[in-house]
């Protein structure tokens, strides 16, 4: 028993709890998307930032049916979310504009910015029930399609004009993440028309973006998200 005792206490075996270690798989799926981004398998590390967004979601899920919430998994969820929805996807960025010069460096943006939204997020009590600037993971997974969208054959999408397009993306997308900007919270307090009706509306509108345009609907999804936060804080200021 006291051995046992020992090693308890050695290893701290409340940092070992469920949600932190599916954490810890968020972060594990930012270093292999990292990696393979390195050499050139695109595709895969987009794929790597998918199965980190489902992780991501699986840990808070976790966290509230066994309400096994703690600000080590606070702290350790950001840490996880820095590299898989922040690093990587810059690494993404990077390696598809690659040989275009030191425009390619713009890739980084968005990770600093990744850095800063998530420092913001942790100490921004106004964010306990919504978003102040797009989360980093939306920006992710908007990256993630990038390759399987430019694997489509789109022929217009080749040389400086990729540079272009993801050179400006990495900019305007960096300044949304770090605005004060409310954003559409997607939880549902209830399931009524009159109080969701703008969740409804986007869900809809998401469902059959996707079914028409398929992997190159997850940009349009996001301009659309945007689109009604915006709607959405006139309406409430009206």
């Amino acid at each position: 028993m006291d051995r046992r005792k020992s090693l308890t206490h050695f290893f701290n075996m409340k940092l070992f709890t469920i949600p932190n270690i599916i954490t810890l798989g968020n972060l594990l799926c930012g270093f292999f998307g990292i990696l393979a981004a390195s050499q050139g398998r695109l595709q895969e590390a987009g794929f790597f930032i998918f199965i980190a967004l489902i992780l991501d979601f699986l840990d808070g899920f976790v966290a509230r049916m066994f309400n096994s919430y703690s600000d080590i998994g606070k702290q350790l969820d950001s840490l996880a979310d820095m590299v898989s929805f922040g690093v990587l996807p810059s690494f993404i960025l990077y390696y598809m504009m690659a040989d275009d010069g030191y425009l390619q460096y713009l890739s980084l943006v968005p990770a600093l910015s990744s850095a800063l939204r998530l420092a913001k997020f942790n100490i921004d009590d106004r964010q306990s029930d919504g978003f102040r600037g797009l989360p980093t993971p939306a920006n992710a997974m908007v990256v993630a399609s990038f390759p399987f969208i430019l694997a489509e054959g789109y022929s217009f999408l080749e040389g400086n004009l990729i540079t272009l397009i993801f050179g400006t993306y990495a900019i305007l997308i960096s300044i949304i993440m770090i605005s004060d900007l409310p954003m559409l919270a997607l939880k549902f307090k209830n399931f009524s028309w009159a109080s969701n009706s703008m969740r409804y509306l986007f869900l809809i509108a998401s469902i059959a973006l996707i079914a028409v345009f398929q992997v190159t609907a997850v940009p349009l999804i996001l301009l659309l998200y945007v689109g009604f936060s915006l709607v959405g804080n006139k309406t409430n200021e009206a």
